[in-house]
């Protein structure tokens, strides 16, 4: 930033300001004087309005998470949101994202939430920033970093716990001052900033609620509009004193009734739903949600000819890139993952490109807000390159991947969690030595596995998702045991302390096996998997590819060239093979699982591509294909459930 531009900012922050939580009068939520001009978004509550810079303002927005699509494609897919008459976009601040580690922070490239904040200016959308700390979005642990787990073992989040008040405290810190100078007052785009999130539906604690709007406040000090939100239903124990409520929900024939329940606990005000919903997040192992367009124009227009200001949730979703996708908790013992998609069925598809629904909802918000001069984007042009052949590199429980890729091995009486090792994702390797057989078969028993736990020499899987937790074993299985633990993420909904790995003990007849050496896979450093495969050349053997997967986890690697002048998007189809992890070029593209479904395809991004030499690895967890091959295609394939064979 300009060093009079900022001098600027920081004497406007010392401007007084008139801030009154009267219901029935004006909140004056921002007033600063920004090269002679006055700048103020307030609430009228009289005339149920929001008043920009004392006019009446109303905003259709979308959500757009900075997080799931690459910093070299935010402009384009600012500007297509814009074409759609959106005039505010709306986006969380992971704090597991730019917090990575205890003490580290992240600010560039997909981090770099100040150039995204700043494109969203550029291109005249205005911003509604969702600090959380807490943010569900279907991302792992809700975007809170796992290493709180680690260095709090028993830690309340999103209670009035020390520990936890001491950490957001401390990111807070780091976060907020940085976009202080975005904040509407301050003359940047920012309009409204949020308190926690969708707290009713997790607790109603007063002290928690007026702890973090404090300290939301230190930083926003009246210069945007703190604001709520909570489903109809859990608004009561959402609300917070002296911040602006607001609702979220889908397409509905109830609407009114929710507008009621609202103003039972804020009788004026401007109606908003901050996250209305066009489409729906994905679990693997069903099928891909979909919502039809024409409720939700019907439920759009409800809104807006109530005066209404109305976000999507999600009106560009993109991709859960890497190990971020989280997972739900349906109910006592369910556990449900995301997918890596988040697609969401939203306007914008995974790609960024506009779909006959955009086109839909453009035309609605077109008789109720000036539609700009600015061409829709048209959709982007992909590329089919056809099959590409993969070889089989190491076993993860080879000596090379030992050692370039693993951590150094614990050794523990029973075994130990991904937090206490300080591991956010990834794989963990159980090792023990079985004891005598003095039944066969026996039976094998986890007492608790997050998640998904490989045993081998390949005898099976268990599952939390399936809540499958033992297996029958006997003497073929060998002297010792080797128990992979995948992680397939944390919990994202309500929040759980979800700690991974083998909780409990291991049993063979209800007997607990001891003395466990446990090595950790946490696949975060690319460089490691490139030398596994460098060195691998002599573990090779002539067997058939399935074959690998009877003895652990595989990599498997191939190449192929981009000669064409123009290089597209394009989607890896690795069907045939079973479940595991991708990478392009050293990106982790996320988790694929084309044996269920329903996400087929892995969206692969133009910008991660080169032209000449593409390197592709896989790290596959159960099954390959005799041909080894993947596609690439330019046709993507989200509603494969249950298809595959």
């Amino acid at each position: 930033m300009d060093p009079k531009y900022q001098a600027i900012v920081w004497l406007c922050l010392t401007i007084c300001y008139d801030f009154n939580v009267n219901g029935n009068e004006i909140i004056n939520a921002s007033s600063n004087v920004q090269q002679s001009k006055n700048r103020t978004f307030r609430i009228d509550f009289t005339n149920n309005q929001f008043l920009m810079d004392d006019q009446p303002f109303r905003y259709v927005g979308g959500e757009f998470h900075y997080f799931r699509a690459l910093p070299q494609t935010w402009s384009k897919k600012l500007r297509t949101m814009r074409a759609a008459g959106l005039n505010v976009v709306s986006t969380y601040v992971e704090w597991s994202l730019h917090n990575p580690s205890d003490n580290h922070y992240v600010w560039d490239g997909i981090a770099d939430i100040v150039k995204f904040i700043t494109l969203a200016e550029a291109e005249d959308l205005f911003v509604i920033l969702r600090p959380g700390p807490y943010i569900c979005a279907e991302r792992d642990m809700g975007g809170f970093p796992y290493w709180l787990l680690h260095k709090y073992p028993r830690v309340q989040l999103r209670k009035y716990d020390s520990d936890y008040l001491k950490e957001v405290r401390k990111w807070y810190e780091q976060l907020m001052p940085k976009m202080e100078p975005f904040l509407y007052e301050n003359g940047g785009p920012i309009i409204m900033v949020q308190v926690e999130n969708e707290y009713g539906s997790f607790d109603c604690d007063p002290n928690y609620k007026n702890w973090i709007r404090e300290e939301t406040e230190k930083y926003v000090q009246g210069k945007a509009l703190l604001f709520t939100n909570d489903g109809p239903d859990q608004v009561r124990c959402g609300k917070i004193d002296g911040v602006f409520a607001t609702l979220d929900f889908g397409t509905s024939s109830r609407i009114d009734t929710y507008w009621d329940k609202l103003r039972k606990m804020q009788p004026n005000g401007p109606l908003v739903n901050s996250e209305y919903y066009p489409g729906w997040l994905t679990h693997w192992q069903e099928k891909m949600q979909r919502v039809d367009t024409k409720p939700i124009v019907a439920s759009l227009r409800q809104m807006l000819n109530s005066n209404a200001s109305v976000n999507f949730y999600m009106f560009f979703g993109g991709t859960n890139f890497g190990f971020t996708a989280g997972a739900n908790d349906g109910g006592p013992g369910s556990y449900n993952v995301d997918v890596t998609s988040y697609d969401y069925d939203a306007p914008m598809d995974e790609a960024g490109d506009p779909t006959p629904k955009y086109y839909a909802l453009r035309d609605v918000i077109g008789e109720y807000l000036h539609l700009p001069n600015i061409p829709v984007p048209q959709k982007e042009p992909k590329m089919s390159l056809g099959a590409v052949r993969l070889q089989p590199a190491s076993i993860l429980t080879s000596n090379t991947s030992r050692r370039h890729m693993g951590t150094t091995p614990v050794h523990s009486r029973s075994p130990m969690t991904f937090e206490a090792l300080n591991q956010y994702s990834g794989l963990i390797l159980y090792e023990a030595n079985l004891p005598i057989f003095n039944r066969d078969p026996s039976t094998l028993k986890i007492d608790k596995i997050r998640d998904r736990a490989y045993i081998y020499n390949f005898i099976g899987i268990l599952s939390r998702e399936n809540k499958i937790n033992e297996i029958p074993i006997n003497s073929n299985a060998g002297d010792r045991l080797q128990i992979f633990v995948e992680n397939q993420g944390r919990i994202n909904y309500n929040i759980p302390n979800d700690f991974k790995g083998i909780i409990g003990e291991v049993r063979i007849n209800e007997v607990p096996i001891h003395d466990w050496t446990i090595t950790g896979f946490p696949m975060e450093k690319y460089a490691d998997i490139e030398n596994v495969i460098r060195y691998s050349d002599s573990e090779k053997v002539d067997i058939a590819y399935h074959s690998y997967l009877r003895h652990g986890p595989t990599i498997f690697h191939g190449e192929f060239d981009i000669t064409d002048s123009a290089i597209c998007d394009t989607y890896l189809d690795p069907t045939g093979w079973g479940k595991g992890i991708a990478f392009v070029n050293g990106f982790n593209l996320g988790r694929y699982w084309p044996v269920i479904g329903p996400q087929i395809t892995l969206y692969l991004p133009k910008e991660l591509l080169l032209f000449g030499t593409n390197k592709i690895v896989l790290i596959e967890l159960q099954k390959a294909p005799d041909n080894g091959t993947v596609v690439l295609t330019d046709t993507p394939d989200l509603d494969g459930y249950n298809r595959v064979k």
